[in-house]
């Protein structure tokens, strides 16, 4: 095995979900674009198996005659890393416009991978290693093409990149001391890679993605393993690295206070509902205070007038009394006038009577809120 960081890492989410093929974003490996297009419930008649394959990217934009020689190996590991399948080495494989891909169908068996506990969190990663051999990329059809590139210290550039691999030069005159392979077209697919390596980590450091700075690191390796000398290109990397660590901190410090400050208002919105609530309910106490003290004056007013009907029934009776205490003294010969207050002694009697009836009647009626109720007439 080669000792060597992964070319590719490939993470896929809710593998159990997944029945279509799943196509990796393309990745730059010896040079060169790639692929990978796995299959999570097998191809045809290999369908209880996941099967996984590497691919040329953009090969029908290649010109005739390409070809990548090529050798490769996959690693399968779940969440936490650990191996659960690590293939065959495919060795020397010529891939041309014939065959743009190669892999293998039967992996890793379907059902050792839906095994409770191998995936977890559903999650399936892929690890790809590369070597490649040669990588021709035939005749271009276009010769303007051809005579737009610039030979400089046995590279072969294009005219807009001139001044900055002059440059790089310039600065670091002996960066391809140490590169081992002479073949052109790889020695151009390199080039390409560190200018667009050096073009990427001079971005402002807020504009970099967590991808884009491990597919950054992974071709600085890839550049060191094949000769160049990089050191000072490692330096930005890493400088770029911790200044998007602290952009991350910073934004994680100003997303919590966000949060903190959506709180805040929430807490404030629920205090003025509160607010609100206290004040119509502390205006309702006063209102239903008024009403109770309002009743209770009815209800006083009502004991008053039963008092006072009360007083003027016994006044009645002692004048009953009277009456006939005058009735025993009366002259047997007076009979007209002992007739006479016999017949007022009746009378008061049902004057008493009706008053009693009519108290009765006061105390029985109620208002519709559970309170007596007098007609201002029948105490009068």
């Amino acid at each position: 095995m080669w000792k060597q960081k992964p070319s590719f890492r490939f993470e896929i989410d809710n593998f159990s979900e997944k029945k279509d093929i799943i196509l990796s974003k393309t990745f730059v490996a010896g040079g060169c674009e790639w692929n990978l297009s796995a299959y999570p419930k097998g191809r045809v008649l290999a369908d209880d198996h996941f099967s996984l394959y590497l691919d040329v990217a953009n090969h029908t934009m290649l010109p005739t005659g390409w070809k990548r020689n090529v050798s490769f190996y996959f690693t399968l590991l779940n969440q936490s890393d650990k191996e659960l399948c690590r293939s065959n080495i495919a060795r020397c494989l010529v891939l041309d416009v014939k065959g743009t891909s190669w892999g293998f169908q039967k992996l890793f068996p379907l059902s050792k991978l839906q095994e409770k506990g191998v995936l977890e969190k559903d999650r399936l990663i892929i690890e790809v290693y590369i070597n490649l051999i040669e990588a021709d990329d035939g005749e271009s059809r276009d010769v303007s093409e051809k005579q737009e590139t610039v030979d400089i210290n046995g590279f072969k550039v294009l005219a807009s990149q001139v001044n900055l691999v002059r440059k790089i030069f310039s600065e670091h005159p002996d960066i391809a001391v140490g590169l081992k392979s002479k073949n052109q077209v790889l020695k151009t697919a390199y080039m390409n890679v560190l200018i667009g390596l050096i073009n990427t980590l001079n971005k402002p450091s807020h504009n970099h993605s967590e991808t884009e700075l491990t597919k950054a690191d992974s071709e600085l390796s890839e550049l060191e393993e094949v000769g160049f000398k990089l050191d000072w290109l490692k330096s930005k990397l890493e400088e770029v690295s911790l200044e998007r660590k602290k952009a991350d901190v910073y934004g994680n410090k100003v997303i919590q206070l966000e949060e903190r400050v959506k709180n805040l208002e929430q807490m404030e919105n629920k205090m003025k509902r509160k607010i609100v609530e206290c004040f119509l309910e502390r205006k309702k106490a006063k209102d239903d205070g008024s009403r109770v003290q309002t009743l209770e004056e009815r209800v006083n007013y009502l004991e008053v007038v039963d008092s006072s009907t009360r007083m003027d029934s016994l006044t009645l009776k002692s004048k009953s009394g009277g009456v006939f205490l005058e009735k025993k003294k009366v002259d047997d010969a007076d009979g007209s006038r002992f007739q006479q207050l016999e017949e007022n002694v009746k009378n008061l009697e049902v004057i008493v009577s009706d008053l009693k009836v009519k108290l009765v009647e006061g105390k029985e009626k109620t208002s519709c809120d559970g309170f007596l109720l007098v007609d201002d007439d029948e105490v009068a």
